[in-house]
């Protein structure tokens, strides 16, 4: 087969195949980033006009660019509507990045640890990986401008707001810190933040796109974690000289995003019902976040190390013992527990063995403990194997 030279670099998503497993009833899930199913709203097409079913821009329904740049503004991002784009959920921004910038071999700098679909997709484009770590606050400062001088990253991929997986929300201090940097050296920033509104303390903090003066950059959410995944409809915003560009990579991508997914985004955003359901949505997830972490206090106290997330949907563990935990994703399923191990969050995950990303969003409250149960016996039972 004649395939390209890019698809040698195609790796399976790690997540997409433990999804597929978690699938059977009985498998109790800490695995996928899933919002709970009952806090997913009840839509209503009664009042659709039958034109939605046409082909549309494929910059996104003017009424919609025009509500997204309004949410933007009132987070200090100044923009217009004409900066918007409407895409296929935020990954499709990632898409459209990695076509704009990488070339085989380009250098990009990412938080260590990062996104998984996100390392996906940069990788698959042959771009060079480099990674700052992250610390409690953001990004450790020091690190970042070695790499910002040493290297000259193509771009920046942040998620400075309950950072996936690490649930790392940056400090106002780390926010003007590393805009300055980028402005300083001219590096494009992509920020990613789809969980920007599932804040549990009522914290928040100003975008660092919104602090830049002189880089480009590229913002981007979603209504995945806040209305459904299943509409696909999530945004960009670009700094104007880069939205021409990505509106062309758009264009020959799949021509517009589902129009009848933002018929229904347009319904909500901008409006008093959707802040409504966004104080249940915060409410019901710091139950649920409650809930899992006294039930990882009671059966992970000895085994791990972890933050109290105040937003997103996950925990992220370190193991007290570290190992490599893919090698726990058999046991564990053969326990009937889904779980996604923490290494593939990393560009070099043979170097960053001992971590677990937990989503607490999803499972059902009622099987919470024995599932957290069954997975600390099987990460004992690992560690006891290896230190025998």
């Amino acid at each position: 087969m004649a395939f390209s030279e890019r698809v040698s670099r195609l790796k399976s998503s790690l997540i997409r195949e433990i999804l597929a497993a978690a699938q059977k009833p009985q498998v109790m899930s800490f695995a996928g980033g899933l919002p709970a199913e009952v806090m997913l709203p009840k839509l209503d097409w009664t009042d659709m006009p039958l034109n939605i079913g046409q082909y549309g821009m494929s910059e996104g329904e003017p009424q919609l660019r025009e509500l997204l740049a309004a949410e933007a503004r009132g987070l200090g991002i100044a923009c217009k509507a004409s900066q918007v784009m409407v895409v296929s959920g935020s990954q499709q921004t990632l898409d459209l990045a990695a076509k704009l910038y990488i070339d085989k071999g380009t250098k990009i700098l990412l938080e260590g640890p990062t996104y998984l679909a996100a390392l996906q997709i940069f990788q698959l484009f042959g771009a060079d990986c480099l990674t700052v770590q992250l610390e409690a606050d953001g990004p450790d400062l020091k690190a970042l401008r070695h790499s910002l001088e040493q290297h000259r990253p193509s771009f920046v991929y942040l998620i400075p707001t309950f950072q996936n997986p690490s649930a790392v929300r940056y400090s106002e201090a780390k926010r003007e810190a590393v805009a300055a940097l980028l402005d300083e050296f001219g590096v494009t920033l992509v920020e990613d933040e789809p969980y920007r509104e599932l804040t549990f303390d009522g914290g928040s903090a100003q975008p660092i796109v919104s602090r830049l003066k002189k880089a480009s950059w590229i913002y981007t959410g979603t209504v995945s974690k806040t209305l459904l995944p299943g509409l696909r409809v999530g945004y960009l915003i670009a700094s104007p000289d880069l939205f021409p560009h990505l509106l062309k990579l758009k264009q020959s991508a799949d021509l517009h995003t589902n129009r009848v997914g933002q018929w229904q985004a347009m319904q909500w955003i901008g409006t008093e019902k959707y802040q409504h359901h966004l104080v249940e949505l915060r409410s019901f997830y710091r139950g649920r976040r409650d809930a899992f972490q006294a039930a990882l206090a009671r059966h992970f106290s000895d085994l791990a190390d972890w933050q109290i997330p105040q937003g997103g949907l996950f925990f992220w563990l370190t193991l007290k013992q570290p190992l490599d935990t893919r090698t726990l994703l058999a046991p564990a399923l053969d326990q009937d527990i889904a779980f996604m191990p923490g290494e593939p969050f990393f560009s070099e995950p043979d170097n960053h063995h001992g971590h677990l990303r937990l989503n607490f969003s999803h499972i059902d409250p009622a099987r919470l403990d024995e599932g957290l149960k069954r997975l600390a016996a099987v990460v004992r039972q690992a560690q006891h194997a290896q230190a025998a």
